[in-house]
């Protein structure tokens, strides 16, 4: 057998040699991108696992919501308590003047919406128009809170003079002599009247006078309810009566300016 023929037997064993080369070098022109690819799936597989070891607390802690421990903060000088997870909050104690403060001025924010409802047809003064729109809003949604804050008590959201024992003495008298359901500063029947009687520069006054005669009845609930004992220790009829006070105090004097006083803070 000759050398050429020898090399000829050769090439055949050596041909698959030669496939993987070219092979080779052809992953060799992908062998970037397939890297590229590859470290990205690996990446995420990574995040994934990282990501799960981290939710496990979580979850364990929210698997079993019947474990959940109830703090109560002890007294100055006192140890916190554990309660049981079926502990519920209860709300505080709420004294019989609160109710009837609040069923009070419910009525008493009632005629405000009512007197303030008359200004679209009664007056065409933008400042009165501004005014009027702001306690309506504002005394509309006192409203809802304070029905809200006595349906959560299982107490009736009118008031039953009665049954509260409330002194009927302090109350105006209505055209025929009997005491009429009305809370200091109230206007009465004849100036609710008058006031739906008039128009343009004459209901402005009349308006303004009446709604400061209003307000001011507000301040002396407010102050009645601060004056009695154990009354406004309950933290949101602390804070809606005072800023009832606060809030009716300065539309009070907005109003006095309006009509050309001196803010009755200025009064001497």
């Amino acid at each position: 057998m000759t050398p050429v023929q020898l090399c000829d037997k050769v090439w055949p064993i050596n041909a698959p040699y030669q496939r993987r080369s070219k092979l080779f070098m052809l992953s060799k022109r992908t062998r970037g991108s397939v890297m590229k690819v590859s470290a990205w799936r690996n990446g995420l597989i990574a995040g994934s696992i990282f990501v799960s070891l981290l939710s496990l607390p979580v979850c364990a802690q929210q698997a079993d919501p019947a474990k959940s421990v109830v703090v109560q903060p002890g007294a100055p000088g006192q140890p916190t308590r554990t309660l049981p997870s079926s502990t519920r909050a209860t709300l505080p104690a709420r004294s019989a003047a609160d109710v009837q403060f609040m069923q009070g001025m419910i009525m008493h924010h009632a005629q405000a919406v009512e007197m303030t409802a008359l200004i679209e047809s009664h007056t065409t003064t933008k400042d009165v128009r501004s005014l009027g729109a702001r306690i309506s809003h504002s005394q509309a949604d006192e409203i809802k809170f304070m029905k809200r804050w006595l349906a959560s008590r299982g107490e009736p959201v009118s008031m039953m003079p009665e049954m509260h024992g409330m002194d009927m003495s302090s109350h105006a008298m209505s055209d025929s002599g009997t005491h009429s359901m009305l809370m200091p500063g109230m206007l009465t029947a004849k100036q609710m009247e008058a006031l739906k009687e008039a128009k343009g520069e004459a209901f402005d006054r009349l308006f303004l006078t009446g709604m400061i005669q209003h307000h001011g009845g507000a301040l002396i609930m407010v102050k009645d309810l601060f004056d009695t004992a154990g009354a406004g220790q309950d933290a949101e009829i602390f804070n809606f009566a005072t800023d009832v006070d606060s809030g009716q105090r300065a539309e009070i004097r907005i109003m006095e300016t309006m009509l050309g006083e001196k803010p009755s803070e200025e009064k001497r």
